[in-house]
């Protein structure tokens, strides 16, 4: 998808759909200040539809040829603030997709900067389908061009531009069937990210054996498909302003092991490694923008299946900081895996590790299906994470991480066991991977309410979201 920047008038521009932004309460003005005799017919059609300006309310008129567009959208813009103009262009993004529209132009007022970066990360999500499995006739294709009409600041375009790539490969990758995306698949698919800058080492299992990573070999071993673990690195030109890294849990499919899941708690599960997919995205965004900054992007890639090898409760495991944790469920398993990379992490002399991952269905239960828990101990972090979520238009909540709590994962046999009990289990869950991170600031993103939608939000579809994507690029360049 190509966007082009341009300063000519809205109504000289050959497109499928000439998309206008309207203020609330002001759709009359504003269209016939744009479009004339035409804006003033299609405000009379628009105030019949009980159109306002009400941000990404929408609706598309024909425009019989009085103008180059073959059709007209009214989108409200709301107050015309950056995430308003965020979600319409969503809207608009989304009709365009449904619509057929493959040349699309945004006439959405005067943007700067940050507005323009919503602009294009809004439309690329809305216009975004995972259909290559419907029939061809039930398939949309996506909006090939898209120009930006008025007095806009370009400063921005490459970066949103990166940021909106680096999305659409979290959602293929989290909406792609589990047959095709499995631990090999995300190592090729981090291998494909290589460049000058950016290295990818991808370890087998043996090496990850060798390494002593106990919690990424048990519950991987239940799999005829070995683990992977990927280690990412970007490095700037020069002298790198700060050092972090981001942490993916990529459980490809997740049964859960002996601790089967039900039919219907599995039938999504292909989104237990959107955390991955979130590291891939961000790792693609790093190579694309080159901030001066070095990135480590760590992914523990694995499937915990059942089958005659596979790790038992009561098991002791050995991880790779030598601390030894208890089995008392198999699909608590995202936390063991975490456990290794975060210790891997914590070894790189990083400032700062965050981690993401589809943790716990308590986690949706406390905040909803569209809420992040943020855990951490580091105000600082905290405070960049939450406003760099804030300027990305995702939504993320700070949780407690109370030290008491950590009684509830002591363990009988060995340091820690690997769940706490129903009450406060996001909390605990966090706590466990605490015992695996020395050194850095950290902070643990619990991305399982928003990181696949069971049914359409806003312009988002059902699916993969591509979370935290947005947020990690603002906090890499940042």
């Amino acid at each position: 998808m190509n966007f082009t920047l341009s300063s000519v008038h809205l109504s000289a521009h050959p497109t499928d759909l000439l998309a206008v932004g309207v203020a609330d309460g002001a759709l009359a003005a504003t269209l016939s200040a744009l479009l004339g005799e035409l804006g003033a017919d299609i405000a009379k059609a628009a105030q019949e539809d009980e159109l306002s300006g009400k941000v990404a309310t929408a609706a598309i008129y024909p425009t019989h040829g009085r103008i180059s567009a073959a059709r007209l959208c009214v989108v409200g813009v709301g107050g015309g603030s950056v995430d308003e103009l965020r979600r319409a262009a969503g809207k608009v993004g989304h009709l365009a997709r449904s619509r057929g529209a493959r040349q699309v132009t945004l006439a959405l007022g005067d943007l700067d900067a940050a507005q323009l970066t919503a602009v294009v990360e809004g439309y690329r999500v809305g216009n975004y389908r995972f259909d290559r499995y419907k029939p061809a006739a039930d398939q949309k294709a996506a909006t090939d061009d898209v120009t930006v009409v008025g007095a806009i600041d370009p400063s921005a375009l490459s970066t949103a531009l990166a940021i909106a790539d680096g999305q659409a490969l979290a959602r293929d990758l989290v909406n792609e069937q589990p047959a095709v995306v499995h631990p090999e698949r995300l190592a090729e698919v981090a291998l494909g990210l290589a460049s000058e800058q950016i290295t990818v080492d991808v370890w087998d299992e043996e090496r990850i054996r060798a390494a002593g990573m106990g919690g990424i070999i048990a519950v991987g071993q239940g799999s005829a498909r070995p683990p992977r673990f990927i280690h990412l690195t970007y490095k700037p030109a020069g002298t790198p302003r700060r050092r972090i890294a981001i942490v993916g849990k990529g459980v490809t499919f997740d049964s859960g092991g002996l601790s089967l899941k039900p039919s219907d708690g599995m039938l999504t599960m292909r989104c237990d490694m959107s955390g991955a997919a979130a590291v891939l995205g961000a790792m693609l965004v790093a190579g694309r923008i080159q901030p001066d900054v070095e990135v480590h992007g760590i992914i523990g890639a694995v499937e915990n299946m059942m089958s005659g090898n596979s790790y038992k409760l009561g098991d002791i495991l050995t991880m790779m900081n030598g601390k030894t944790v208890e089995v008392h469920n198999t699909d608590a398993e995202g936390r063991l895996v975490l456990a290794d990379c975060l210790t891997f992490a914590s070894r790189l002399g990083v400032e700062s590790v965050v981690d993401l991952a589809t943790l716990t269905g308590a986690c949706v239960v406390a905040l909803g299906d569209t809420y992040t828990g943020l855990f951490t101990p580091n105000e600082a972090l905290s405070s960049a994470l939450l406003g760099h979520a804030q300027e990305a238009g995702e939504h993320l909540w700070r949780m407690p991480l109370p030290d008491h709590y950590r009684e509830k994962i002591k363990a009988e046999w060995g340091h820690i066991k690997n769940v706490g009990g129903r009450e406060g289990g996001a909390i605990t869950a966090a706590l466990f991977l605490s015992e695996f991170v020395d050194g850095p600031a950290w902070a643990h993103l619990d991305i399982a309410g928003p990181a696949f939608f069971d049914k359409p939000f806003r312009h988002f579809v059902t699916g993969g979201s591509g979370a935290l994507v947005p947020t990690l690029a603002r906090w890499i360049q940042a």
